[in-house]
């Protein structure tokens, strides 16, 4: 009953929030949510207790009652990412195959020492001071591009298809190799012994990440062939939800990635269904089943994260931390992103307004504060998710709102035009 009073109140409010951005604000369904709801928080920090203590109460032990690492880890995403995954088309993804890669495993590793060894060297020049181990767990926590985040935003960017699977590709898959790299280093940090060999780490990879993928394509193979046989409508829809229910159940009883089981199956699913003639009605009603899902729950998540806030405590004295934390983010996603380029230029030319595309819509969101809430309390939680905050709002709220204008379709189509006429 608990359960289903927080997720009634969840949706009630992001109900009236939709309708208050569509009315008023104009901004993106999402960020117009998050904006509401973290304008409502301020308020409610600033004046709840006093003005309405009840209703300050009630959404305060709401929120620090919802175990929000679980819920987004171990139901939300993989909701989301199958949504996400099914819509890309997967000639497309093995087009730009190679640069995905790179960007979800190189990438997210480069990332993370720059923002580690960087917030290790700069933060105790405003008087704060964090262990370089903790800084590297700030780095793995926030260098990976949250897939959410990225699909939602990229619906209303208008940007090209080539550089829409650049952005989306990455951000599905780099979850994986994020998650080892945050648990290895967060081992380390709380004082757990660590086997650190190269042979460990690939073996934890393979299992974590290769298994993960291994299984989303067997269920989805197996689901498609049973859809292929029973063409209706409300069985295939009952059958994609036990892909995503039935699929988190087994690889968290595996101890694999959850995440990459659910991109595995949507592409493959979402490809391999376009094979066969399914009913008009059926593939309709498949559709449009999982927009709405993805939608809702996009929805529920983004108030999530606006009203993550009644849980920072004194938000403001992280304020220089946090814009500084920006800023480096900024920097090490533009490093592991341009560096990276160069090496692939023989196979892959980037040019410059791709790279900037590629830095600006590398936007973090609900996985970076996930993982930061999974710090234990007392091992400089607090500021960690502080900062965390910041840059995930900054993220979503600025880049979010301004990469249609940085992508500038029109320019990076003529660009990519001309390219392609030299390279004939």
């Amino acid at each position: 009953m608990e359960l289903y009073y927080s997720f009634s109140v969840l949706i009630v409010l992001a109900a009236i929030f939709a309708y208050i951005n569509h009315r008023f604000l104009k901004l993106p369904s999402t960020i117009g949510i998050m904006v509401i709801a973290i304008v409502t928080s301020i308020l409610l920090i600033l004046f709840g207790e006093t003005v309405l203590p009840k209703t300050y109460g009630r959404l305060h032990n709401l929120m620090t009652g919802i175990d929000f690492t679980e819920v987004l880890m171990g139901a939300m995403l993989n909701f989301l990412l199958f949504a996400g995954a099914i819509h890309i088309n997967l000639k497309d993804l093995k087009e730009q195959f190679r640069p995905v890669l790179i960007f979800s495993t190189v990438g997210v590793i480069i990332s993370t020492f720059i923002v580690g060894f960087a917030m290790y060297y700069i933060l105790p020049l405003v008087g704060f001071q964090l262990s370089l181990l903790y800084c590297l767990v700030f780095g793995a926590l926030i260098s990976p591009t949250d897939p959410v985040a990225v699909l939602s935003i990229l619906k209303n960017a208008n940007v090209s298809k080539e550089l829409e699977t650049k952005v989306a590709g990455e951000s599905l898959f780099n979850d994986g190799m994020a998650v080892v790299v945050f648990a290895v280093i967060l081992q380390l940090a709380t004082g757990k012994e660590v086997d650190l060999s190269g042979e460990n780490i690939i073996s934890l990879l393979a299992h974590e990440a290769g298994g993960g993928l291994l299984l989303g394509v067997l269920l989805g193979w197996t689901s498609s062939r049973l859809m292929r046989h029973v063409d209706d409508y409300i069985i295939s829809v009952l059958v994609t939800l036990s892909v995503v229910m039935g699929g988190y159940l087994i690889a968290r009883q595996f101890h694999i990635s959850g995440p990459l089981t659910m991109v595995a199956a949507g592409l493959f699913m979402g490809n391999f269904n376009r094979n066969f003639s399914m009913k008009s009605e059926t593939q309709d009603y498949l559709i449009k089943f999982w927009e709405l899902i993805d939608e809702i729950l996009n929805s529920v998540l983004f108030l999530f994260i606006g009203f993550e806030l009644l849980m920072i405590k004194d938000l403001s004295k992280f304020a220089i931390p946090g814009l500084i934390a920006i800023l480096v983010v900024l920097f090490a996603r533009f490093i592991s992103i341009w560096g990276p380029t160069k090496f692939m230029s023989f196979r892959t030319r980037f040019n410059p307004q791709t790279v900037k595309v590629l830095v600006w819509g590398g936007i973090r969101g609900g996985v970076s504060i996930a993982l930061a809430m999974s710090i234990p309390k007392g091992h400089n939680s607090d500021v960690i998710m502080s900062i965390t905050y910041f840059v995930v709002v900054f993220s979503i709220i600025v880049q979010g709102l301004t990469i249609a204008k940085v992508a500038n379709p029109k320019k990076i189509a003529h660009e990519e035009s001309e390219r392609e006429k030299k390279l004939a």
